[in-house]
This record gives C-alpha cells, structure tokens and sequence, in this order.
C-alpha cells in the first residue's frame, strides 16, 4: 500500500505539510471579510475538509465518482476540492464564464453528481439547466439567501447550502473518519484526480483527465528548477483555480512547500490586495504584466520635464545593468551606483505598488512579449515565463532563477522529453530533456511534441481525439510551434494558428501581433491574410489611451457598429503601425485595418476561457468587415 506522507497523491501533500512542515496551528489560507482579512489554520481548514468528506460518504459519494465546482477562488475552493480528493472522487471545475449549454454539456459528458455554485449568478445559470442532466443529484449554493432564487423552480436534483452541509458533516465526522481515512490510504497515484474541460479554439468542449501522479510529479519537479520558493512564502491567488496553470503554480505549489494562500478579491481590487498582502510570489497573465507596463510607461512620462527625463534615464540604466550582470558576468562600479540611484529614485516607487516584497511572478496562459519581459528585468523584478498545456499538467518548460533568456519559456523540467518534429515530413528534429541542457544549443523550429509524466491520461470518452493527441510512441502532440534557443523552449506560435499566404509564404501570427502590442495605443491584434496577398488585422486600441486622446465618452464605445470608422482614430493607431512594420518582414506588415470598438469577448463566444481568439468564429462573424479590408489598392510599404 502506498503510505500516504510519501506525497504521492493530492490529499496527501496536506497531511505531509502539518506532520513535517508546519504544525497544524500555522495559517494556510487568508481571505478578505468586510474591511479585514482573516486567516485560516490548517486545523480549521482540515476540521471543515473532512466535514465535507463525511457528508459525501453519507450521501452515497465513492471513488471515481465527478463532483462539480463552478466556484470562484477562495477558501470554499479548497474545502470542496480536497474534501472531493480525500475520498478519491473526481473534481469537474467549470469555468463560471461558460455558457448555460457549455455547463450542460460538461456535467452530462462528465456524469457529476454534486455541483457548487460560488454565486447567485451561478447559481441562476445552473438552475436553468439541472433538470437536463440525469446525474446530478445536488447542487450546492456557497452563498446565503439562496432559496429566493428557488421559488417556482421544480428540480429533480436536491439543494443544501455549502455551510449548512458543513454543520451537518461535522456531526458525521466520528461516524465516518474511519471511512475517511482508509478511503485516502487507497488512492494510487495512478487514480484520476480532475477533469479540466478545454475547448480549445475550436470544437466541442473536451475533458482533459488528469491523475494524482500527473499534478504531483508536476509540481515536484518544477519546484527542482524554482528551488527559491518558501515554506514562509506568501503567494496571492487571483487567476481562476478552474484553470490548470492557477490550480499547479498556487495552490498545489503552496500545499507541496508549505507557502500560505492569500485570495484577491477581484482583478479590479488587485492592485489594492497587493499592497495589503505583500506577496513574495504571484502568478500572472501577460495581459497584466503588459498593463502595469503601460501604466508604468504613462506615469513616468506623461508628466514630461525633468521627472520624464529621470525615469526614462532609470530604465536605460536599468537595461544597462540587466545586461551587464546576464551570463554570469558582473557590472562595474560606476553602473552599480547609478543603478542604486535609479532604484531609489524610481525602481522602488514602481515596486511599492506590487507590496515591495515580490521574489518572483511567474506568467503563464500566453506568450509574454520579449519587450515587457525585458521592461521587467530592467525593473529588476523577476519574471519566469512557463510553458505547457492543460494536457500537459501543465508544466513542460519554466524560466530558471539565475538565467533568463527573454522571449522563451525557459528549461525543460526534469523527467520529461521534449522533442521538436518537422510539421511536414514528421522527422523528429532534437530531442531534448533536463539533464540534455546545454546553454549553446538552438534548434530547426517545428511542432513542439512532449512524452512522460506530465501527459494526460486522455480525454473523457473521446478515443478517436485522445488517439490524435497522443501518438502510437506515446508523444503528446502540443500544436504548438517552436524551437531552442539558448538551451530554452522558444514557443514560435500555435500550428493551427499558421497563415499561408497566397504566394506561399508562412506566417505565424503571435511574434508579428507581439510587434504591433509595443505600442501602448494597441490593446489587442488579431492578424488575417491566410490565401491573401497581404496581411491585414483587426486592431483593438487601449481603451484608456483612445479616451483620453479624442476625449471619448462611455457611450461612444456603446455604439452598435462594432467598428470605429472615425478617420482621425485610424490615423492615430496608423502612425504606430507603420513604425512597428519597419521591424518586420515585407510580407508580415498590415497593409490595412479595422478597429473594433470592444474587445473580444467569452460572452460572443469569441474568446476560450484563457482569452485564446476563436480564429474560425471570428472570421466567419466579421466575414463582412474581412472583406473589405481586401477591396481596392493598398499603400505598398
């Protein structure tokens, strides 16, 4: 039998923490309630967790069993989940962005028999739905006032409140705790632990099955290549758990080192709760870090007069200094002074707004542009970049501490292979692993294919996708294209993102709309051209900035056309873009564009839940925009 300190499942990296790390006394979770935050032992957190657990086995809950969360992050979060895991049933996390008819799909194809509902909002959108899911057996509000949003309803599926299942589970605790604790011990690591749905860009939603080993082992080895986090770590959670990135890098890091969890309230309160918390550690989109660069840039600037010069003089030091002290090699003393002088003058002021206590942010979910990276490091705040897949656990490839190449994802993990496979001819170029690392070596560039501990077990009852992900070797095919450089992953772009154009040319969007996201005028591109002449784009501006140009109102932007035709606006953003071309290729440079008044969203079912653009969907909905961008001469460059 597996003993279950040897942290080889989920459920049991808690119970190894309090036995060997922190005495169950030590605060584990930290929430916001009201004006104060309020901390939670690992006691108390256990006390509720096998309450829960108890419930679940009153009520007939055994291993194997899916158990829905449609939750936002929080403490509730992690009751439900580890109580779910303890007792080896399955946690089915939806995202709460997702459709009425995304959430029916998934608690049918999954079969769940509970859900928890984080909201009223969530709550609604379940309730619209439940009877059309013959598994599910209860739904269960984490919210008070509940029941007013049951009058008139006629469910098969019954309803408890998240706290009072939790008083009734206290009382069954001494009955079941036998029950609880053999039900642990028998968990293989072997034994799936969550089904995370990924839609992907295109296609039916597809459940991504993932075992106790997978997320474990993930966990372990790439706490091996980040060996500076904590045990005294404080890390902010504000990134959904329903998403595997959030659910590795917080909240299964924290359970595997012993760091403490601090909940944000919102992205909109974030800002604030960083200054609250002081976090050592926080994981991040790159969307964020490009915002705080945006603002950053605008605070420094806008002002003009000697304050502009002096913080534009700090981020040329700080370059300066970065690149003096990459490789290994060290700056000299006339530069360490006028680095100490810009930190004081203007590092440290940024830095405060983070809490002034980051050791590292980690950015995952998305390729981070080069030049914020770079904007970053010349802060001389850490950033790591991560790769991987849901499928992939996630982790293939992270930054290490003491060597960053700017613009990739850092070093394979040790344990896996990661091989880089001709997209045409299949030939499998370079296989490389941890222990292969060699600082030198670059590589062809193709699809990026992983094999080992991190691949998923399959999808739910999908062979045939299953079957075409993972191939007869065992090698998960990614659909990602990139290549080696330095020794690191470089991710190039997705395979199904690729453009040809009609002379035959590749391109491959993200490092060209990564080009045209320099500009601080630009908030998102979205590149087109396959079988074209030309490339064109439709260009979504910064809000803020577009505002305080032409002086705009809320209105404007509420305006039923969803593009902005406005000639003035066009050649405010042109400006920019013709610039940036000059970085690039003939054939990667927008020769014309529209500009969308509104950001894609998951609502117009535009975007994927990790803000991924539904290429196909997009095309075929604005196929009239499209089109004329392509009608008539261009300006050649």
């Amino acid at each position: 039998m597996t003993l279950v300190n040897e942290r080889t499942t989920v459920p049991s990296l808690i119970r190894y923490l309090v036995k060997n790390i922190h005495p169950d006394t030590h605060n584990f979770l930290s929430h916001k309630v009201g004006d104060a935050w309020v901390d939670i032992t690992y006691r108390e957190a256990l006390n509720r967790i096998d309450a829960i657990s108890a419930w679940f086995i009153n009520i007939g809950i055994k291993k194997g069993d899916r158990l829905a969360l449609i939750i936002e992050n929080g403490p509730d979060y992690i009751y439900y989940d580890q109580a779910l895991q303890q007792i080896g049933a399955v946690n089915t996390s939806i995202y709460p962005t997702l459709t009425e008819t995304e959430i029916e799909y998934i608690l049918n194809d999954s079969g769940a028999r509970t859900i928890i509902c984080g909201n009223p909002f969530l709550f609604r959108k379940v309730l619209k739905v439940a009877n059309n899911c013959a598994a599910l057996e209860r739904i269960i509000p984490a919210f008070d006032d509940y029941e007013k949003h049951l009058e008139k309803q006629k469910l098969n599926a019954g309803v408890i409140g998240f706290k009072d299942l939790i008083t009734t589970g206290l009382t069954l605790v001494n009955q079941h705790q036998s029950a609880i604790n053999s039900a642990r011990e028998a968990i293989l690591p072997t034994d799936l632990s969550c089904l995370i749905y990924t839609s992907g860009t295109t296609g039916t939603p597809k459940g991504v099955m993932l075992t106790h080993h997978n997320l474990v082992e993930n966990v372990r080895v790439s706490l091996i290549q980040i060996p500076i986090i904590e045990s005294t770590d404080v890390f902010l959670s504000f990134l959904p758990l329903s998403h595997v990135f959030e659910r590795t890098a917080t909240y299964h890091v924290c359970l595997y080192s012993g760091a403490k969890i601090a909940f944000a309230q919102s992205l909109e309160l974030l800002a604030k709760n960083m200054g609250e918390i002081k976090p050592n550690v926080m994981n991040c989109v790159p969307r964020l870090l490009e915002r705080i660069h945006d603002r950053a840039m605008k605070n420094g600037t806008s002002a003009g007069g000697l304050k502009s010069k002096i913080f534009l003089w700090a981020l040329e030091v700080g370059k300066k200094h970065r690149i003096a002290n990459e490789d290994g090699k060290t700056s000299g003393p006339i530069l360490n002074a006028q680095h100490a002088l810009a930190e004081k003058l203007v590092f440290s002021k940024i830095k405060e707004r983070t809490g002034g206590n980051l050791k590292i942010m980690l950015s995952g979910g998305g390729a981070l542009p080069k030049n914020i990276g770079e904007f970053f490091g010349d802060l001389g705040i850490k950033v790591l970049e991560g790769f991987g897949l849901t499928e992939t656990s996630p982790v293939m490839a992270v930054t290490e501490v003491h060597r960053q190449v700017y613009g990739t994802v850092g070093r394979i993990v040790p344990g896996i292979e990661v091989a880089i496979q001709n997209v045409d001819t299949k030939q499998i170029y370079t296989v490389q692993t941890h222990d292969s690392f060699k600082e030198s070596f670059e590589s062809e560039e193709g699809e990026i294919i992983v094999r080992g501990h991190c691949v998923m077990k399959g999808y739910l009852n999908k062979p045939e996708e299953t079957a075409a992900t993972i191939d007869k070797d065992g090698w998960l095919h990614t659909g990602d294209i990139g290549r080696y450089y330095k020794g690191n992953l470089q991710i190039t772009d997705r395979l199904k993102n690729m453009l040809v154009n009609a002379y035959g040319k590749n391109i491959y969007p993200t490092p060209v709309e990564n080009t045209y996201l320099k500009s601080p005028k630009i908030e998102g591109v979205f590149l087109l051209g396959d079988k074209r002449e030309y490339i064109t784009a439709i260009i979504i501006p910064a809000k803020e900035a577009l505002q305080e140009q032409f002086g705009l109102k809320e209105d404007f932007f509420e305006n039923a056309d969803p593009f902005i035709e406005d000639k003035e606006i066009k050649d405010w953003l042109n400006s920019d873009i013709r610039k940036l071309s000059n970085e690039l290729a003939k054939f990667e440079r927008i020769k014309n564009f529209k500009v969308k008044r509104k950001p894609f969203s998951m609502e117009d079912g535009e975007i994927t839940p990790t803000m991924k653009p539904k290429r196909k969907i997009i095309e075929k909905k604005y196929a009239y925009a499209i089109e004329d961008l392509y009608k008539g001469d261009v300006e050649a460059d």
